[in-house]
């Protein structure tokens, strides 16, 4: 779509100056009308003053370069608690519990979830919980085809 395309092009660079990615824009229509969703993120967790933070940025510049045709709702927010994780970027996440979806199973599990502890060039450690008891694994990187992190209970 034009539209969200123009709309990336605009705030990618305003984005990026003020710390954060533009991770994703789409633009919605349904019965009360058009919604454009801008996603934003960054490796710190982004609060609800960080969210409107860059409203109050993007509004100006979307209302006076008015890339969409017509009137919107602008919905702005983040990623999420379970976002997904560039893989490049896991050594930016250590410490953090994480969700590892991988393309060759370890031991018979395609998805594993753990504290990440260590992350190299060619493996990552991960502290799993088996019943009561704790053990850390590693797993080739190139194993791990996905990673998000996830929510510890």
């Amino acid at each position: 779509m034009k539209e969200t395309e123009a709309v990336k092009s605009l705030l990618t660079p305003v984005l990026e100056k003020e710390g954060f990615e533009l991770a994703e824009v789409t633009l919605t229509r349904d019965k009360d009308g058009l919604t454009l969703h801008i996603f934003v993120d960054r490796d710190e967790p982004i609060s609800l003053d960080d969210i409107v933070r860059v409203s109050d940025i993007i509004n100006p510049i979307l209302d006076q370069e008015d890339p969409v045709d017509g009137p919107y709702v602008l919905d702005v927010s983040s990623l999420g608690l379970e976002k997904p994780l560039k893989l490049e970027k896991l050594p930016h996440y250590v410490g953090k519990y994480v969700n590892l979806h991988l393309s060759h199973p370890f031991e018979g599990e395609n998805t594993l979830e753990g504290d990440l502890l260590e992350v190299n060039e060619e493996e990552v450690a991960l502290g799993i919980k088996i019943k009561a008891r704790k053990k850390t694994i590693r797993l080739k990187r190139d194993a791990i085809d996905k990673a998000r992190l996830a929510i510890k209970f």
